[in-house]
């Protein structure tokens, strides 16, 4: 499909990254991407701020090293100022701090700068769908904090959880993406998604960091 209605439905993206070798390249590849729109390139959380407001915006793809404002606490504004706005963050930090401030601060995925074009795109639509994309060193790091910090388990997971929503929270604790659940039970995305949006809700699991930490407590990873 071409024309206004094609162009309507692209996701639209901010790139925010404080080096220009990095920011202008990566937004020349982005903008091939199909069904992506980068709406602006910005050098700084103040054009970060101000392309937002200027909307409509999608997703931000963040730095976490800029001048001014962190990448965190931009985040942080964002989530506060402009909910529907998903941040992922891509950067080359996959230092605890930096992981779980960006989580905490209400990034939905968190990439590093050794993930590749395909792997970037597909984090942007998750995140504009509302799902979660770490990547695998993310993943492992995040991991090994919450097996090491694990809470008592004073949340118990609730009777009515299915047989395979248990599953489901178990691979999300061992660190799989979606894709990797539904290849592991033979099921579509789709219902991996849909299993998740239950199993959450009857929990009370307010992210997949969160989802981690109770699948850990609870035995299940």
């Amino acid at each position: 499909m071409t024309g206004p209605a094609a162009q309507a439905q692209k996701l639209k993206v901010v790139v925010a990254d404080d080096q220009a070798a990095v920011r202008e390249p990566l937004a020349a590849v982005l903008a091939l991407a199909e069904g992506i729109e980068v709406v602006a390139a910005a050098a700084n959380p103040t054009e970060v701020l101000a392309a937002v407001a200027a909307g409509p915006v999608d997703v931000v793809l963040m730095d976490l090293r800029m001048p001014v404002m962190d990448g965190i606490e931009t985040t942080r504004r964002l989530a506060g100022e402009y909910p529907a706005v998903a941040v992922v963050v891509l950067t080359t930090f996959a230092d605890d701090d930096s992981i779980l401030g960006a989580l905490g601060a209400g990034a939905r995925g968190y990439l590093t700068k050794n993930a590749g074009r395909q792997d970037i795109t597909r984090a942007i639509r998750a995140a504009a769908a509302g799902q979660s994309v770490l990547d695998r060193e993310v993943q492992d790091r995040l991991l090994a904090t919450a097996r090491t910090h694990a809470p008592p388990a004073d949340r118990p997971l609730p009777e009515d959880l299915t047989p395979r929503e248990r599953e489901v929270l178990a691979l999300i604790g061992e660190g799989l993406p979606n894709r990797g659940i539904a290849e592991r039970l033979f099921i579509s995305e789709a219902t991996v998604k849909t299993h998740i949006n239950n199993l959450f809700a009857k929990a009370g699991i307010r992210d997949r960091a969160d989802a981690v930490r109770r699948a850990i407590a609870a035995g299940l990873a």
